[in-house]
């Protein structure tokens, strides 16, 4: 009986693993922030209203959204089978008819128009008036959509939830379980960037002058510290995520990310950008001095303004990563109480500028890539060998910097031997030289924080530098 039934198709969630609401009102957000203002006047007049009125300032590229591919499989098997099959949608019509349009799978959209929100009995009311009182198979995914197979002769249930599938088959024939893959542990760890906290590490930076008489309540705080900062950068990088969703979705290794690829809700990770952040206050309130939290709420401005406009524009994005890296330290500072060195908090600005330019470098002269970064970050083509020159200089001025340090004289009392300090000037500059010799050969893929912390060679340096330490404090 199925074979011949009218196959009438959701689109958020079921042929497609996200919401295109969601992901509209995303993009809004990072074209337009002020708009947000008007959506509670939009909403007053309806779900519908404000669906149109997202979908009039916003053009989500469609070809980008994460289909589900076992769905899409399922309307061409039911087209060549000569089943007429609707694409049948709460979404605003303008963007369900891009979708129809996009897959050419469907011959005809029912959507909402600005005045209904075609959801729950609505949708069935649509659905009936369109297949003319014959009866149709429906593809939901949601226990709104129970309403809609109340008066189906078939469902299709693309769900994991074994109840959803239980109650569609109580009221009507099933014709097909899909089940989407689950977002294992993995997944929502590589969404929070857990191993971007690497460079929260750089918190305890501040303690160097003082190796010889560390304490562990130093220790505590400094480690409280990187705890709060890690909570708080994952927050944003999720928000980033989320906000760079098409720009992601066109990138060959960004469009593997959770969000990207439609594993996590946009819904979820919102949740969790704002229970991260909620987080990383409480504890930094309850366990910490009242100044550290003020450079956390610095970094959060700052990197959340990074991630709604800053990265976008050429040469501040850049200098945008060195202050987020550099306010790190000072962070350490606050947490532990020690002065803020003149000298660290510029070598960490040299030092940052160099490793954010690396990075671009390497994305610059990536094949593909060009293209994409002119469009999300204001660099052209041409601009690769500035960003080249710029970054090698700064890199050089962080060792120059390094130098003359390790000369001052307050630093050098401090140490039993601190002729060994030495040691640490050729190791780093050979670091800096080798970091930009893989950039150039294209080979520099991560963070280039992440990255020393994979590369054996950036450890073997590390270990060498902290033996250096060891020597010059006995």
């Amino acid at each position: 009986m199925t074979s011949s039934l009218p196959l009438y198709v959701d689109l958020d969630g079921t042929l497609i693993a996200t919401d295109s609401l969601h992901e509209s009102l995303l993009k809004l957000v990072r074209s337009s922030p002020l708009a947000l203002l008007q959506l509670p006047f939009w909403l007053l007049k309806g779900r519908a209203v404000l669906k149109r009125e997202v979908a009039r300032r916003t053009r989500l590229d469609v070809s980008t959204l994460p289909y589900r591919p076992e769905v899409i499989e399922l309307v061409r098997r039911a087209r060549e089978a000569g089943r007429r099959t609707i694409l049948a949608t709460a979404s605003d019509g303008r963007v369900a008819r891009r979708v129809a349009e996009h897959l050419g799978l469907f011959d005809a959209v029912l959507a909402s128009d600005g005045e209904r929100n075609v959801k729950g009995a609505a949708k069935l009311a649509a659905i009936q008036a369109d297949a003319g009182g014959q009866g149709f198979s429906y593809a939901g995914d949601h226990p709104a959509d129970m309403k809609v197979w109340q008066g189906a002769q078939a469902a299709v249930v693309v769900s994991r939830s074994a109840t959803l599938a239980r109650r569609a088959a109580g009221v009507t024939e099933v014709e097909a379980v899909i089940q989407p893959r689950r977002a294992g542990l993995g997944r929502y760890l590589y969404g929070l960037r857990a191993h971007q906290w690497l460079k929260n590490l750089l918190v305890f930076l501040p303690l160097m002058p003082v190796l010889h008489e560390l304490t562990q309540a130093l220790v505590v705080d400094a480690a409280l510290a990187f705890v709060a900062f890690s909570l708080m950068a994952s927050g944003i990088y999720v928000l980033n995520d989320l906000l760079d969703l098409e720009s992601d979705r066109r990138h060959h290794r960004k469009r593997r990310r959770p969000f990207a690829a439609g594993d996590i809700a946009p819904a979820t990770g919102l949740a969790m950008s704002a229970s991260l952040g909620i987080a990383s206050l409480a504890l930094s309130v309850a366990l910490l001095p009242t100044s550290f939290v003020a450079v956390l709420l610095v970094y959060a401005a700052l990197t959340t303004a990074y991630s709604v406009f800053l990265k976008r524009r050429a040469v501040v994005d850049v200098f945008s990563l060195a202050a987020l890296y550099t306010i790190r330290v000072a962070a350490g500072t606050e947490a532990t109480g020690q002065p803020l060195s003149f000298w660290i908090l510029s070598f960490s600005l040299f030092i940052f500028l160099s490793l954010a330019l690396a990075k671009r470098y390497v994305e610059l002269t990536a094949a593909g890539d060009a293209g994409q970064l002119k469009r999300d970050r204001g660099y052209h083509p041409g601009d690769a060998t500035f960003v080249l020159c710029t970054g090698v200089a700064a890199g050089q001025m962080s060792a120059l910097l390094l130098s003359l340090y390790l000369q001052d004289q307050q630093m050098l009392s401090r140490y039993e031997n601190p002729t060994w300090l030495w040691v640490l000037i050729p190791v780093f500059l050979f670091w800096t030289v080798r970091i930009w010799l893989k950039a150039i050969r294209g080979v520099l893929h991560d963070d280039p924080v992440v990255f020393a912390a994979r590369d054996w060679v950036s450890r073997l340096a590390v270990a060498i530098g902290a033996v250096a330490l060891w020597m010059a404090n006995n």
